[in-house]
């Protein structure tokens, strides 16, 4: 693989392993010798640790930069507290989503995440909409996530003060590997972690973390699975530019302030349809689905409302098999009027329909430490 960028952490896959494959750009960890479903359980269990490092790491300074942020995302960041953090959306002129992030208020600057695959387009689409502010990608940071119930206590070994953290607290910690910027947050549905970490120190600090007896290396199969149970989006398969945040169901995501009769109503790319959509509903939803059987659905599986119906109603958008619950889980769009919980639906597997019901996500309820 030799056009494909290798993270900080590459040389510590290879030592564990790991089967590596593209993705977005980079040579990744898609699992370890154990395999997809143990490491998926395990990370329910004990703790798994991943590689995100290849994720953007966007630091915006200067005076009003959070009010300016303001007219990028539908998001409240003047309301975001010091030490908080929060999922916004970047939006564009037609209401469809750029792409998803995270945004930390560090007291005097900003501290963004974005998905790796959009970063070089978000870093354009910051400078531009900010102009007066600085907007710097941050490159010699690796990325690490631990999740789990056992993420607490291997990484109070390390820093013992991340265990008085709750979820979406951040803040930086002193630490043998260098300053440690960390945020009580993650994707798979689990307490945990996210820690930036000097690239020079995050070998180190991994290989720190994963000779605790509890925490074991996690690849891109198990990270899919995770978050899929936890009933949360992948950015170019649940979320795109022609999907809104309403029809995402993403609605909780958008605070009072911004939406119709708020204080900051509006004033963001696409806001006309978003607005319009939170007002009178918009024509499709995204949903959970349980497809009955074992066989999974996944990706681009049409969906319709009835079994002999000729147009589709829907499709999927991610799919596969959940290790915790064990059976088959999907979500996808449909019409609004089939968004009900416990609507019957039909999908088109290898040419014949076969039955899915419209189900609450997430599918595993979440263990964040409030």
């Amino acid at each position: 693989m030799p056009d494909l960028k290798r993270t900080c952490l590459h040389a510590m896959h290879l030592a564990h392993d790991a089967k590596m494959v593209p993705f977005a750009g980079y040579e990744m960890p898609v699992q370890y010798p154990p395999g997809v479903m143990k490491e998926h359980l395990h990370c329910r269990s004990a703790a798994g640790l991943f590689d995100v490092s290849h994720m953007g790491q966007v630091i915006v300074r200067g005076d009003g930069a959070a009010e300016a942020l303001e007219a990028l995302v539908p998001q409240s960041v003047s309301g975001l507290k010091e030490g908080r953090q929060r999922y916004a959306l970047f939006t564009n002129d037609a209401g469809g989503i750029r792409d998803d992030l995270m945004i930390a208020h560090k007291g005097d600057h900003l501290f963004l995440v974005v998905n790796a695959a959009c970063k070089d387009a978000d870093l354009a689409h910051l400078k531009a909409g900010l102009p007066d502010h600085e907007v710097e990608m941050i490159d010699d940071r690796g990325l690490i996530a631990l999740q789990g119930p056992a993420a607490e206590a291997a990484l109070a070994r390390i820093v013992p003060a991340a265990a008085n953290m709750k979820f979406m607290d951040v803040a930086s910690f002193d630490s043998d590997f260098g300053e440690l910027w960390v945020s009580r947050s993650g994707y798979t549905g689990e307490d945990g972690y996210e820690i930036s970490v000097p690239a020079a120190h995050a070998e180190a600090f991994a290989e720190a973390l994963l000779s605790d007896e509890a925490v074991e290396p996690i690849g891109l199969g198990a990270r899919d699975s995770l978050r899929l149970e936890a009933g949360l989006c992948l950015y170019g398969q649940d979320l795109d530019e022609t999907t809104t945040p309403v029809e995402g169901n993403l609605v909780w995501a958008m605070q009072k302030v911004r939406r119709p009769g708020g204080d900051r109503e509006g004033g963001f790319p696409g806001a006309e349809r978003i607005l319009r959509e939170l007002s009178e509903g918009p024509a499709r939803l995204r949903v959970g689905l349980k497809p009955e059987g074992r066989a999974p659905m996944r990706q681009g599986t049409p969906l319709y409302a009835q079994e002999d119906a000729e147009t589709p109603a829907g499709h999927v958008t991610s799919g596969g098999f959940g290790p915790s619950v064990g059976h088959p889980i999907s979500m996808g769009y449909v019409e609004t009027g089939l968004a009900e919980t416990g609507t019957r639906l039909w999908a088109e597997v290898r040419g014949k329909r076969r039955p899915v019901t419209v189900a609450e996500t997430p599918f595993r309820p979440a263990t964040y430490k409030r």
